[in-house]
């Protein structure tokens, strides 16, 4: 098990608007989020000593992200490391992850953690299903689709647990609602369950607005070690726990025979690490909000399952009572998730990051959870085979 992580401590904080940002270039966006985070941190950037730029898809975007030197250049931060990190959907966790152990083992005082995608710029014909098509394991080629895997998971826990079409639609009505709450969102229009159930079919039974759209974005931690933190100066967020697990490969989980396709083992896995380190037994008592990967809605019901907000069977019973709607019991993806800010892939796990660490500093605004002390993001990437789980202590 990895060590603590207790006494790394978030300093500075920065995400951009997302969304269909043709206006705004790579760097652009770069700079934006990296200003922010700097200025909140209250440092200039030539105190940076070490980066960690995540762009998972720089081939399907503009190009921009193939190294740490597309980090360097917009921030002139030359002369210290910087590192890409791109591991699919978890590239901006794992990003914090390499940052986090970068200062624990000494090799630098203040880290920078920017995440960042810019999709927007290719037509869908030249995106991530061309990519999938053309350069991923034979075996699927043709016909396999991000909405197709999370589909056949949706079929399997309807039948297994009586999930109907509307609990999965209930989680985007859900998040959609939170999404109006927040100005950095993609998309901030509510809608009706009726409305996401007769939205055009994509996988069944995902439907479109059971999916998450494909955006333009940026987001960006500043780092540095607890005994660095200046009281008067910062408003630090700690990390107790991070997890990333790798449990499958291209041909796993779907020629697995073990396999009940009712749960992401990595998802169990990155959660076990994180909760390891940050000493939680009882998720759903210690933990007052959540940040979800609900790249289709079907993912956040397994999700609470995997983390162990609740037994198996009862993520239905979540979402029909509203115990993850802002107000509840424990609140999900009050950002409005995926589904309404979108996801730039290489931005997606460091925008949670700041969701949560704004939130347990009171800064939620109109969707501010009452009371935030600690909360968890997650993510996960490629057919359910790599997790992140990362907690976020308001306390050290």
């Amino acid at each position: 098990m990895m060590h603590k992580k207790k006494n790394i401590a978030i300093i500075g904080l920065g995400v951009t608007k997302f969304g269909e940002l043709f206006n705004q270039s790579y760097d652009d966006l770069v700079q934006d989020a990296a200003l922010q985070a700097t200025q909140d941190a209250g440092i200039g950037l030539d105190e940076i000593q070490a980066g960690w730029l995540s762009t998972a898809f720089p081939e399907i975007g503009v190009f921009k992200g193939r190294s740490g030197m597309d980090l360097v250049e917009p921030l002139n931060l030359y002369g210290i490391p910087v590192t890409r990190v791109s591991n699919f959907c978890a590239s901006g966790a794992d990003s914090i992850r390499n940052a986090a152990n970068a200062l624990a083992a000494g090799e630098c005082d203040v880290a920078m953690a920017l995440g960042v995608e810019k999709l927007r710029d290719r037509a869908p014909q030249d995106s991530i299903v061309k990519m999938m098509v053309e350069l991923s394991h034979p075996f699927y080629q043709k016909g396999f689709t991000a909405a197709g895997t999370f589909a056949i998971y949706a079929k399997r826990i309807m039948h297994e647990f009586g999930v109907t079409n509307e609990d999965i639609a209930g989680v985007s009505v859900k998040n959609h609602y939170h999404g109006t709450l927040n100005d950095k969102a993609h998309h901030r229009i509510a809608c009706s369950l009726e409305q996401v159930l007769k939205s055009p079919m994509v996988a069944d039974p995902l439907t479109v607005m059971d999916s998450c759209p494909t955006t333009d974005g940026a987001a960006c931690v500043i780092m540095v070690r607890g005994e660095d933190v200046d009281k008067a100066k910062h408003n630090p967020i700690y990390i107790d726990g991070v997890g990333l697990s790798v449990s499958t490969g291209w041909d796993l989980p779907f020629f697995d025979p073990k396999h009940d396709f009712l749960s992401f083992q990595a998802t169990k896995d990155a959660a076990k690490m994180a909760y390891g380190q940050a000493g939680i037994t009882k998720p759903l008592d210690e933990i007052d909000l959540v940040e979800v990967h609900d790249c289709f809605s079907i993912v956040e019901l397994l999700t609470y399952e995997d983390l162990g907000l609740c037994n198996a069977g009862e993520a239905k019973d979540m979402i029909r009572g509203k115990s993850t709607q802002l107000g509840g019991e424990i609140p999900v993806n009050v950002s409005g998730g995926l589904l309404s800010c979108g996801h730039p892939v290489g931005a997606t796990g460091v925008r949670m990051v700041v969701e949560v660490a704004n939130q347990l500093r009171g800064n939620g605004g109109d969707r501010q959870v009452g009371g935030a002390k600690r909360g968890i993001t997650h993510n996960i990437g490629g057919p359910g085979a790599i997790a992140s789980v990362i907690v976020l202590n308001k306390e050290n």
